[in-house]
């Protein structure tokens, strides 16, 4: 998940204490040259930290604009406005998980509730406003009870305005098809978060499988809900914005066989809007990146990486194009990962 800050490190500092995000993958600074049609034309410079919970679950990419200031978005935004509103948070104790970060005096928003799945979820919000749902998962690579009661990230939940229009995207593109529920009501487990108080449609989507690719035991499992709002319109919360700037800028998928998912995503009428072509180079990693747009602009990136430290102190890197792209890396050279740890 793409997440816009001001101090890159000073947000890691604080994912990595409430929610044990503490191995870097990378750190790299450079300019997003091939980004401008979501920059108003210009290069701009940037600061960005890829970091994982080896618990399981996927990463964050922590990323801080350094040429300009970024901007926050000018209305409040609530649940219901198009874009990604909350990023799920794995948990193995979601009960410890809640009583841990109210120790920790984080902004928890309503209370610890059940979601239309009958699993046990709760939301809050960072220092910098941005919003994250715990939500209760038995899916793990490598579960750790003394330390974190979160992992990382399990799914997200994407306002859009309007599902059945959304749904040929992230049901048949991109592959979660299994739709876990499809209800439409006010709902009491939205109550303490912004905008909760209205009637909303929601749909959880899930994959047949998943675990694939060289990473995929470490990733696991994720959903993808849809929210739209009813009886109001709601706002693009990227209106007038540049992609970097502060919140979630974009959802990322870790891919294989790039050129043929271009082919599906421009036939349902997704072609890609940018395109690396070939191996993009951020110095400790390297792969081929491209972005999509959902029907309300919101941006999804495929990622498939070709070059990755496994060692970092040691200069050990992996090349992943000179073995098995659907294969999982044994569990023990991903575990390995874990020596770059960054304990506070």
């Amino acid at each position: 998940m793409g997440i816009g800050v001001n101090q890159a490190d000073e947000a890691w500092k604080w994912y990595r204490q409430h929610f044990g995000v503490d191995v870097p993958i990378f750190k790299d600074s450079a300019t997003a040259s091939l980004m401008t049609p979501y920059t108003q034309g210009k290069a701009e410079s940037r600061y960005a930290i890829l970091a994982m919970n080896m618990q399981g679950g996927g990463g964050f990419e922590i990323w801080q604009y350094t040429s300009r200031t970024p901007q926050p978005a000018s209305f409040e935004i609530n649940i219901g406005d198009t874009g990604v509103f909350a990023v799920k948070l794995k948990s193995h104790q979601v009960e410890k998980a809640y009583e841990f970060l109210q120790s920790k005096k984080a902004n928890i928003l309503g209370e610890l509730s059940k979601a239309p799945d009958g699993k046990m979820h709760f939301y809050l919000a960072d220092p910098f406003g941005n919003i994250f749902e715990i939500v209760e998962s038995e899916n793990w690579f490598n579960r750790d009870d003394s330390r974190a009661f979160t992992g990382g990230v399990a799914g997200c939940t994407i306002g859009v305005t309007s599902i059945d229009r959304a749904l040929p995207l992230y049901k048949d593109v991109l592959g979660y098809s299994e739709i876990a529920y499809d209800q439409t009501s006010s709902f009491d487990d939205l109550k303490g978060i912004r905008g909760g108080n209205e009637q909303f449609r929601r749909v959880l989507l899930k994959r047949r499988e998943f675990g694939k690719g060289a990473f995929g035991q470490l990733l696991g499992e994720t959903v993808i809900e849809l929210i739209e709002v009813k009886g109001k319109k709601p706002n693009k919360i990227y209106d007038k914005r540049n992609w970097g700037d502060l919140g979630f800028i974009h959802v990322c998928f870790d891919v294989t066989g790039m050129a043929g998912l271009a082919e599906k995503c421009a036939d349902a009428g997704f072609a890609f809007t940018v395109d690396s072509s070939n191996s993009f180079d951020m110095g400790k990693a390297a792969g081929h990146f491209t972005y999509c747009e959902d029907p309300d602009g919101t941006l999804i990136e495929f990622v498939e990486t070709h070059k990755v430290p496994i060692i970092e102190k040691l200069g050990l890197y992996l090349n992943l194009q000179k073995r098995n792209p659907s294969k999982n890396l044994p569990r023990w050279m991903v575990k390995m990962l874990s020596l770059n740890r960054v304990k506070d």
